[in-house]
């Protein structure tokens, strides 16, 4: 593909998800159901535009990066430890439940085989933290009680996520898994998600010292674009998501800095909102491109949609991936009405789902039906999951202003 293709889809990808946000937004609806819808569009689903390829996806990658550096810049680490229990219950729960509920009814009501069950029961378990993250944004409730259960969740849950897909991918191929292996990527997420926050917040008089002595604008830019890309190259390496490695930077530099051994270690709030401000335009060059190359993954128009298989498969697996994450919270101690706004916060499962549904198709385990009924599940849950948790609020908000 030539430079000129690539700049030409760039353009219509920036031009295209600004416009259909506004239009979006003008309907009362989330800004994010305009940029997937504008995917959609251009992609292979109704114009054929632009079809995903490895720039297109680098610069997504590179644009959720950066909106998980941005919320883990407002991120109450306090908090967030503090929610620490609740996170792991409804992330385990909600992990463990979906690929239950894919797996027996795979195998057992459609008699499909275990390693295919598995795999469609994988792709029902992670969030999509980028677009779960979105939407609580842009209800202004991701500092909330309930956004900081559901942040956390949401990281543990892509990170499980991660190990299942390692395991699954090495039992397709060699036929067993080496628990070896799956230790030592259990190991090394842990120990990044401990020691990269405190590294980072230890470069951050290195950075307002060359902030200081530069002359040139945009210095604090250009250092923290390279210090969250490292760290997400560092997340890549060791096989984590590289988003946590954004997420990590960003809750180093945040106003609220905290963790138990790096408590002598100040935050700066002053120097926070002059990161937030030279940050922020960036984010909002980056992130759109993410959702739209959600919405472009989205090839609706190979679906034969007049296969019974594919409508009853399709929806049976919608009901049980909602109903896997709804039930998760219910085994937390809060209120009702937040059990169940954080229940649907982990519905969305977006670009984690594709990932596995592609690998699944990629690596001959499923056919063509099966992998049909998959994206119509994701695309369920992704595009419409936007509109019930803003409904929600609409009509809730009220009895959920301490949570």
């Amino acid at each position: 593909m030539g430079t000129d293709q690539v700049l030409f889809q760039l353009a219509a990808i920036l031009l295209t998800a600004r416009l259909f946000s506004e239009i979006a937004t003008r309907f009362n609806a989330p800004a994010i159901i305009g940029e997937m819808t504008a995917g959609i569009v251009l992609g292979p689903t109704l114009l054929g535009w632009i079809a995903p390829n490895d720039v297109l996806k680098l610069l997504a990658e590179i644009g959720v990066i950066l909106l998980l550096f941005e919320v883990g810049l407002e991120t109450d680490t306090r908090r967030l430890i503090k929610s620490g229990s609740r996170s792991v219950v409804v992330a385990i729960l909600g992990f463990v439940a979906p690929l239950l509920f894919g797996f027996v009814l795979s195998h057992h009501i459609f008699n499909l085989s275990i390693l295919v069950s598995l795999f469609i029961g994988g792709t029902l378990t992670a969030t999509s933290i980028g677009v779960t993250v979105r939407i609580l944004s842009d209800l202004n409730r991701h500092q909330s009680k309930v956004g900081q259960i559901v942040l956390g969740a949401a990281v543990i849950d892509d990170i499980l996520g991660v190990f299942l897909l390692a395991i699954l991918y090495e039992f397709a191929v060699s036929g067993a898994v080496t628990i070896g292996n799956a230790g030592k990527i259990v190991f090394l997420v842990i120990a990044f998600l401990l020691l990269a926050p405190i590294a980072a917040k230890l470069l951050s008089p290195l950075i307002k010292r060359l902030h200081k002595k530069g002359s040139a604008p945009g210095g604090i830019a250009i250092v923290l674009l390279s210090l969250v890309l490292v760290l997400a190259a560092l997340a890549h390496l060791i096989g984590a998501p590289e988003l946590l490695g954004g997420f990590a930077a960003g809750i180093a530099l945040s106003r609220r800095f905290f963790l138990p051994f790096g408590a002598a270690i100040k935050a700066d709030p002053e120097f926070t909102d002059q990161i937030q401000t030279e940050i922020k335009p960036i984010v909002q060059i980056f992130s759109p491109i993410f959702f739209v190359m959600v919405g472009l993954s989205l090839d609706l128009s190979a679906i034969d949609w007049g296969s019974s298989f594919i409508w009853a498969f399709s929806l049976s697996l919608v009901f049980f991936a909602i109903l896997g994450k709804l039930i998760a919270p219910f085994f937390i101690p809060e209120p009702m009405a937040a059990r169940i706004a954080i229940g649907m916060a982990m519905v969305p499962r977006g670009e984690v789902g594709l990932i596995f549904a592609e690998l699944g198709r990629s690596a001959g385990i499923f056919t063509n039906e099966v992998y049909a009924a998959l994206v119509i599940t994701i695309a369920y849950t992704t595009l419409l999951s936007p509109f019930w948790i803003k409904s929600f609020y609409r009509v809730h908000g009220h009895r959920l202003k301490e949570y």
